[in-house]
């Protein structure tokens, strides 16, 4: 092989795509993630008919979701510092597909909030592991866009769900059952892929020197250790949980309620509301990778970290706005206007957020930044869920909480910008043993 001329020199073009094909991984995880959490919201309609259920009782199972999620995001954050993404996500993604198919064994809400507590304790798994391993693998340049790529995997998942339900109960005449099974069986051949390709830049034998001086030509500090204490004392550290807690309730509520609110509205059910799913987290799967393209466009052009990212954010704070007028909408096609460009938005403001632990934190304390930040958008979300079941339940209507979300997103980057105005990598942590 061709050895470079100067110790950290950095190929314009490196030779070999192996972090790609690692990106891959991780965007195929994410959509099974996503897959496995939402079969149960296309099912609502079907579940709600067949046992009774209420908006309350509902936003119980989501709610109470969420509330696991985020405690199980504080453990995998802490977990992943110290056994590394590889085996992280490998527990991950068995303790949730182990949730997953525990769900065809009950039939009432109660039943779900107990089953689905191993599915959210192992998907928390799926963010610290996919942001520690891009971190890992891309320099800075390119790891809003590495970001961007895994994190449209959420918008795929949410497209082939209801297109996949769908075929399976509707198409086939199967029990609603079949769902959970026939989806949580992709995951063991994810985890085969996962266990036989990943490796850290250093120990992976198909990387080329030149790839490998890429990647490691920003010097990472991986020495020490850092407990919740110590990340907590920085302001860099609250700027991230703030943005989480107010953006995190919106895309969960898309994520759970979508199907409800196309049916209560539109009168839509299971042969239906899939197209205009399927448009809705296609827009989303836009906004995804162009909110990651963009700040690292400006990176490239020589613009600054946190300028780039809090311009991306800004743009994809104006794209939410028109989300306040979807329950007006004339037509269902307007409203997946509306909600379309919402879910973009979101998803191109979180892929910049999502970069802060990588942008400003030594690598050994990311993954516990992730799981506040994991935590504090599920607390976020379980009050969303809560107050939107109590809600639908008394007042009947999605309006308020729309105007809601049409706002979060340029109070998260105000909140944002105050606690942390200059971007400032942290430097002083120290190492716990």
């Amino acid at each position: 092989m061709k050895q470079l001329d100067t110790p950290g020199a950095i190929p314009r073009i490196p030779r070999g795509r192996v972090r790609w094909i690692i990106c891959g991984l991780l965007f195929a995880a994410v959509v099974l993630s996503y897959i496995d959490r939402l079969v149960l919201g296309v099912l609502k309609p079907q579940l709600e008919h067949l046992y009774g259920w209420t908006n309350s009782g509902y936003g119980d199972v989501t709610g109470y979701f969420q509330i696991v999620y985020g405690l199980g995001f504080l453990f995998f954050g802490w977990l992943i510092d110290r056994i590394g993404p590889r085996a992280g996500y490998m527990l991950s993604m068995a303790l949730w597909t182990a949730g997953h198919f525990a769900q065809v064994l009950v039939t009432s809400t109660t039943g779900f909030v107990i089953a689905r507590i191993p599915l959210a304790i192992g998907e928390a798994g799926t963010y610290p592991s996919a942001l520690a391993a891009v971190s890992q693998w891309f320099p800075k340049k390119e790891r809003a866009l590495a970001i961007g790529i895994f994190n449209a995997g959420a918008n795929v998942g949410a497209i082939v769900t209801p297109l996949l339900v769908s075929f399976i109960v509707a198409g086939l005449l199967l029990d609603w059952r079949w769902a959970f099974i026939v989806t949580g069986l992709f995951n063991l051949v994810w985890l085969g892929a996962w266990f036989a390709l990943y490796r850290k830049p250093a120990d992976h034998p198909r990387l080329s020197v030149e790839e490998r001086a890429f990647i490691e030509a920003e010097p990472a500090d991986d020495n020490g250790r850092a407990g919740f204490r110590q990340v907590l004392r920085h302001r860099q550290t609250w700027a991230y949980m703030a943005g989480r807690f107010l953006i995190d309730p919106v895309w969960w509520t898309f994520l759970f309620w979508l199907p409800g609110f196309f049916s209560k509205q539109y009168g839509y059910d299971l042969k239906s509301f899939g197209v205009p799913l399927v448009a809705i987290y296609i827009m989303a799967d836009v906004g995804a990778i162009a909110g990651g393209w963009y700040s690292s466009h400006l990176l490239k052009r020589g613009v600054d970290t946190g300028r780039a990212r809090k311009r991306a954010m800004f743009f994809c704070a104006l794209l939410a706005l028109p989300v306040m007028f979807a329950v007006q909408a004339s037509n269902v096609w307007l409203a997946v206007l509306f909600l379309g460009m919402a879910c973009a938005a979101h998803q191109g403001f979180s892929t910049n957020l999502f970069a802060i632990p990588g942008d400003l934190f030594p690598r050994y304390a990311q993954g516990t930044l992730i799981g506040l930040g994991g935590f504090a958008g599920a607390v976020g979300g379980f009050i969303a869920a809560k107050s939107l079941g109590a809600l639908l339940d008394t007042v009947g209507s999605y309006q308020p909480f729309f105007i809601a979300c049409g706002c979060a997103y340029l109070l998260a980057l105000l909140v944002t910008h105050l606690i942390n105005p200059r971007y400032t990598p942290v430097t002083n942590l120290t190492a716990e043993i």
